[in-house]
């Protein structure tokens, strides 16, 4: 996930703290990189970047074994909504078979490493208690949400199971100038720009009635640290377990 709004953010704000970062990115974005790589243009002297599909085990294994991590941030998943619901079974296998196959490869080749996986509000679907913490029950309501609940369980099964370092952070909605355009914020703010500029007419939006509670992907509004420094202290804690931020 190191291509996307989370992950470049998390990228500088390791390499700020003097970490050697290293990157998994798809054959296709290497192929190119000035339309893959755009939020990593700043820092991509300053990464190592290595080819592989979470959705290939042998892919997975041949980066765990041919280097040596402390703390690996799982970050990539299938979000976008509107794919969630048009191909929920896509979703599941990416996002189920890609945390299962990398903790499988920790297990075996690195299992001091610790991991970090990116839950999400989602995951609480169709709430029963305001505001919702880290003992409120899973009520998924779409195939992102019910992958990233499996996830979920999958973490903790490594983490009491092999006695892994394995955390999950849930994270509610978070936005930036990063996030990609098919989400609502960037449709927003985009569409507005290229109304005000002639460039179309009217803008175009799904559930009016859908709520959500945002806060910036680099400053979430409900701490003082941010989201992703909580990400890091996460890894930091003496103790695994999950959060939400």
């Amino acid at each position: 996930g190191i291509t996307g709004q989370d992950g470049s953010y998390l990228a500088e704000w390791l390499l700020e703290h003097d970490y050697e970062v290293h990157g998994l990115v798809r054959r296709v974005a290497i192929e190119d990189p000035q339309r893959r790589f755009t939020r990593l243009r700043s820092i991509l002297d300053d990464i190592q970047l290595h080819s592989a599909n979470l959705e290939s085990y042998p892919s997975l294994f041949h980066i765990l074994s041919s280097h040596d991590f402390d703390e690996c941030y799982h970050l990539a998943a299938q979000s976008f909504v509107a794919e969630n619901f048009a191909d929920g079974i896509a979703t599941m296998g990416t996002n189920v078979n890609g945390t299962h196959y990398l903790l499988a490869a920790l297990r075996e080749l690195q299992p001091d490493c610790k991991f970090y996986f990116a839950g999400s509000s989602e995951m609480f679907g169709r709430v029963q208690e305001f505001p919702q913490t880290e003992d409120t029950r899973f009520h998924p309501r779409s195939a992102y949400g019910i992958s990233k609940v499996t996830g979920f369980d999958l973490t903790r099964n490594y983490r009491e199971e092999y006695g892994m370092f394995c955390s999950t952070g849930i994270l509610f909605n978070h936005e930036s100038p990063r996030r990609s355009f098919e989400f609502v914020t960037r449709k927003i703010t985009s569409g507005v720009a290229r109304i005000k500029l002639g460039m179309q007419e009217d803008l175009r939006l799904g559930n009016l009635d859908a709520k959500r509670d945002w806060g910036h992907a680099l400053f979430l509004h409900c701490l003082i640290n941010s989201g992703l420094q909580n990400r890091f202290w996460l890894l930091q804690h003496q103790n695994s377990f999950p959060f939400v931020v």
